[in-house]
């Protein structure tokens, strides 16, 4: 199989890799058969991902909402950390606004988000 060309043969690719990831391990030899296919059919399974599954970068909001549910914290919780109203919080949440500078660097202080996506 040269290409991936339909969703069928991407299940069963996507199907046989998880039979195989069952028997290849870490101190699988490289040119082992079953090591063979599983490096082949991943890559065949990749690109065709890429074409008709790409993953999307996620927005500001949900990194904060994903790192909020990580931290525990609450949309309040997060007002007094960075210093700014509850409401401000819900206006970055829904993407009505987005954090100052000085904001943007608070949370990826207190977040640990990296300054690079808070920035875009």
């Amino acid at each position: 199989m040269a290409q991936i060309k339909t969703e069928k043969q991407y299940d069963k690719a996507v199907e046989r890799i998880e039979d195989l990831l069952q028997i290849v391990g870490n101190h699988t030899p490289k040119d082992d058969k079953y090591f063979v296919e599983l490096d082949l059919l991943s890559d065949l399974v990749a690109e065709y991902e890429e074409q008709y599954h790409p993953v999307s970068r996620p927005t500001l909001p949900e990194i904060i909402r994903l790192r909020m549910a990580e931290l525990g914290i609450s949309q309040k919780k997060l007002a007094g950390i960075l210093q700014v109203s509850p409401s401000r919080i819900s206006e970055y949440l829904s993407g009505k606004s987005e954090p100052t500078l000085k904001v943007a660097r608070r949370l990826s202080a207190e977040l640990g988000i990296d300054a690079d996506i808070i920035l875009g």
